[in-house]
């Protein structure tokens, strides 16, 4: 198995010629230019930390000027950082709460696209990686994605329409990392991606459910709290345990 670094982006910032504020720039814009590395210093240091009604207004103002495209008003809670901007969709009447983190790096992919009426609860992280192409998040129209929770693609994750997410959900597509070459550190190994991870409509995920990587969950199935979910679920089916296991059709007396 080769050495070779599994992300474009890791290779630049090891890279010992690059000098910090290059890595830093290449962390938080990619290879944006510099009008929109500067603005993103300026939001994230003037108008991200602003409290109340006030800095609510201001974002909701601006972030149009620093993000892909906002399809609508936004609600974004203080503290919220968005890497990668440039690649990153919000519908209309979105709502992020504080700490979040939208991170849309990666090798030619389009970053994170959120539906309308999406909602992130506090300290969610969504984050894109990967060679070309890059990772991708899409996730469908009121979707509810509760506080605390990761959503980690390096290849696809994709979440339909009306899905919820309970507290501390952990949904990572890719990211499996090679180890048969005890003779070469783990994070050296190229990563084997099993093709992402698909949450069709209507879905329920309780309370610390995992979902791992090349996962399908059918439309309208419910998943119970801390499951993990290694293998996809068909539609309307209800799963529990570790690893879960489908108990119940939904559609079935």
């Amino acid at each position: 198995m080769s050495q070779e670094s599994h992300t474009a982006l890791g290779n630049k910032l090891t890279d010992k010629s690059v000098s910090g504020f290059k890595k830093y720039r290449q962390l938080v814009v990619g290879d944006a230019g510099w009008c929109l590395f500067i603005f993103s210093e300026l939001y994230h240091l003037l108008l991200a930390p602003l409290p109340g009604a006030f800095g609510l207004l201001l974002r909701q103002l601006f972030l149009p000027l620093l993000l892909q495209r906002t399809d609508g008003k936004v609600a974004v809670a203080r503290n919220v950082v968005f890497r990668h901007p440039q690649k990153i969709i919000l519908g209309d009447q979105v709502m992020i709460d504080e700490s979040c983190v939208l991170d849309a790096k990666g090798e030619g992919n389009f970053g994170i696209q959120l539906g309308n009426q999406v909602v992130l609860g506090r300290n969610t992280v969504l984050s894109c990686k990967g060679p070309k192409p890059g990772g991708y998040i899409r996730i469908g129209d009121r979707t509810n994605i509760a506080m605390n929770s990761v959503i980690h693609s390096e290849e696809k994750v994709e979440i339909g329409r009306n899905v919820l997410i309970a507290a501390y959900g952990y949904v990572v597509g890719g990211g499996n990392h090679n180890f048969e070459r005890a003779d070469v550190p783990i994070i050296d190994q190229i990563s084997i991606n099993k093709g992402g991870i698909v949450i069709e409509e209507d879905v329920w995920l309780g309370a610390r459910v995992t979902v791992g990587d090349g996962v399908t969950i059918g439309k309208g199935s419910v998943v119970g709290a801390s499951a993990l979910v290694k293998d996809s679920i068909p539609e309307y089916s209800v799963a529990v345990g570790v690893p879960a296991k489908v108990v119940k059709n939904r559609k079935e007396s």
